[in-house]
């Protein structure tokens, strides 16, 4: 574990630092001072898995921004700030945790902060590769035509070497056009559903001994792959030396083994366990009301 605690102003120092913001006459909205002080909440002690969960307006993607910007996170999407959001990033705290030798500990390399933009990102760039592909693979074909079938190409010069080259491999009996395509032309990134596009994405993007602010990842994923990418989390912070800070309302994200879930819903505001969050309990009792039709 990487943070240990991270620090919210308390509802004086807002009160302090909101009297001075608003002497200037182009401050129209204070957001998000006022937020967190009103639910009581002045600190997180973090694990190596901590959420935050709350409905929509909660305030759980504000908190992780807070967090990803107070600690310089990397990230790749913008988000939308307020005008004082600077300003109340500049009033928290945190303090990191200690390793084996009783050192404070540095932030990892590569500490970042994930959002559902990032992933349709992702997304968008594997179309666009795949269609350049296939754009470039019909040229690909048309050249192997000409070489296998057209003219002997003469060797007079350097400048020669690689079309000559080209045509004695369009030429080989062994070589179909399928070869020389997957030759000539880099494979296409497999591209199935969303969702499994998705889980690939986090995948590819989750390191070993790293911190990870992520901001709803169940977004795009059928309740079958969150319940992977669950697991995928709780290994990697049990197994490879990772500790997330995740913003979601997921019940399978939220059931992660040992995760601390503070719940923005309740105020002040609470640590509580999975099955006693309102989300949670919604989902049971539909099923409970309807498990007639799931009894053989």
């Amino acid at each position: 574990m990487f943070l240990e605690k991270f620090i919210l102003p308390t509802a004086q120092q807002e009160e302090n630092v909101i009297h001075g913001a608003y002497k200037n006459p182009f401050i129209e909205n204070a957001y998000p001072f006022g937020v967190f002080a009103e639910k009581q909440l002045t600190e997180l002690d973090f694990t190596n898995i901590t959420i935050i969960y709350g409905g929509n307006g909660s305030g759980k993607s504000t908190l992780l921004n807070l967090i990803s910007q107070t600690l310089h996170l990397k990230r790749d999407a913008p988000f939308n700030n307020s005008e004082l959001f600077d300003l109340y990033v500049k009033q928290c705290k945190y303090r990191m945790s200690f390793n084996d030798f009783g050192e404070v500990q540095n932030l990892p390399d590569g500490s970042s902060y994930i959002c559902s933009d990032d992933v349709f990102e992702y997304m968008l760039s594997v179309r666009d590769n795949n269609e350049f592909v296939e754009n470039k693979k019909h040229n690909v074909s048309q050249d192997w035509l000409e070489k296998r079938y057209g003219e002997s190409i003469r060797f007079n010069s350097m400048e020669d070497y690689e079309d000559v080259k080209t045509q004695l491999l369009a030429r080989r009996k062994s070589v179909s056009l399928k070869k020389y395509l997957n030759k000539a032309v880099e494979n296409k990134i497999r591209l199935k559903s969303n969702g499994e596009t998705a889980l690939k994405f986090f995948k590819t993007k989750l390191k070993d001994d790293t911190l990870y602010c992520l901001d709803e990842p169940e977004n795009s994923l059928s309740p079958k792959l969150q319940m992977e990418l669950a697991q995928d989390i709780q290994n990697l912070a049990k197994y490879c030396g990772c500790q997330f800070i995740i913003a979601t309302h997921s019940p399978f994200l939220l059931a992660i083994n040992n995760a601390k879930i503070y719940d923005l819903d309740s105020n002040p505001v609470e640590i509580k366990k999975w099955w006693e969050l309102e989300n949670c309990r919604i989902y049971f009792e539909f099923f409970e009301q309807n498990k007639r039709y799931f009894q053989s």
